[in-house]
């Protein structure tokens, strides 16, 4: 029997109830919100479960909604079933008063590297990881650079005036 987005949501909803939320399936793509409590108990049935077998954990990235009261930072994991060849999308809500999720470490090893990528860029703090420090940025950094907490660029400067680089008029073609 093959493996549909529909089957797999049905045992999701079987096993955890309403827990689980939002599913949608943008461009095929199974997507559905879990609670951060429960994050690595539903990480690792999809894992586990021998009808879902979701063992190859593809990415781990963090995105910044800061207009989402309460939920401002999510951690969107992708995961891939390689002999169906089925992905799933996990999204995990946290706030940024709290931006804490627990690690998947224990169900996925590569998630190791991903998860401090995430914690450098974001500033989520994955509880339980056993060796939460940033992977690119300087340790002196005191802030989150990938957060949309601050101006792409510095309005008050001169040097930056679009009659500078062409962009004052309509290009012809």
């Amino acid at each position: 029997m093959a493996l549909t987005n529909e089957t797999i949501k049905q045992k999701l909803q079987e096993k955890f109830g309403d827990q689980v939320s939002g599913f949608e399936e943008p461009y095929g793509l199974l997507t559905f919100e879990a609670g951060k409590e429960v994050n690595l108990k539903v990480l690792n049935f999809l894992h586990s479960d021998e009808y879902l077998n979701f063992i190859f954990l593809t990415d781990i990235c963090g995105v910044h909604y800061p207009d989402d009261k309460g939920r401002e930072l999510v951690v969107v994991y992708h995961l891939h079933n390689l002999q169906e060849n089925v992905r799933v999308r996990v999204k995990v809500f946290t706030s940024i008063e709290s931006p804490e999720v627990y690690t998947a470490t224990g169900i996925f090893e590569a998630a190791n590297w991903m998860e401090r990528e995430t914690f450098d860029f974001y500033g989520i703090n994955f509880i339980g990881h056993p060796n939460m420090k940033r992977i690119l940025n300087v340790e002196e950094m005191d802030y989150s650079p990938m957060r949309k907490e601050f101006p792409l660029e510095d309005q008050s400067r001169v040097d930056k005036d679009d009659e500078m680089f062409g962009r004052d008029r309509m290009l012809a073609f």
